[in-house]
């Protein structure tokens, strides 16, 4: 159950109620993750700026899903692992190859490293090494790419502290952690 009750956007105060109808007519429903962020919708507004931020990021969408996966795994969020293998199923990925972002690699080099960066990152909260990070600077990461990364891994700690801490329930096809398995 819950620790947070998830928002309607009918009962919801009127700063979020715009914020959830715009979430439902992209997406065509409203994940549990975003109502519970309702209950404070300056930081729901925040979220959906970083969000519609990483959309125009050079990462693309498959990549941006292979972190996530990367990230979810290790701050083992099962919300988060069971919505970004729907998102990642949707952006291209195979079950295999998000089995090996979870674990934090790549079937690519170059998506290999920057999962490899984002899985140092979020393991030792940025504190990374001269040598991961000239890992993914050999297999032709950029300045800009290094920073999205980065930001990528800011983004998805949030969604995920939000969905542990909340305990919001999974609605998403349920995917078990890896260490639960």
């Amino acid at each position: 159950m819950p620790r947070i009750s998830p928002i309607d956007s009918a009962t919801a105060r009127p700063e979020a109620r715009p914020l959830l109808d715009a979430v439902q007519a992209q997406l065509g429903g409203t994940p549990n993750f975003i109502r519970v962020l309702a209950n404070a919708p300056k930081a729901l507004e925040g979220f959906l700026g970083l969000y519609g931020a990483a959309g125009g990021f050079t990462l693309d969408k498959a990549l941006q899903e292979r972190i996530a996966l990367a990230v979810a795994e290790g701050t083992a969020c099962e919300y988060c692992v069971s919505a970004h293998t729907a998102i990642g199923s949707q952006a291209g990925l195979s079950n295999d190859e998000m089995l090996l972002n979870r674990r934090g690699g790549s079937g690519c080099t170059r998506s290999a490293a920057a999962v490899a960066l984002a899985r140092a990152l979020n393991d030792n909260l940025g504190d990374i090494t001269d040598q991961q990070f000239a890992a993914a600077r050999s297999a032709g990461l950029g300045d800009a790419e290094v920073v999205e990364i980065i930001a990528l891994v800011a983004l998805n700690i949030f969604t995920n502290l939000i969905g542990k801490a909340t305990q919001v329930d999974i609605d998403f096809p349920r995917v078990s952690l890896l260490q639960a398995a």
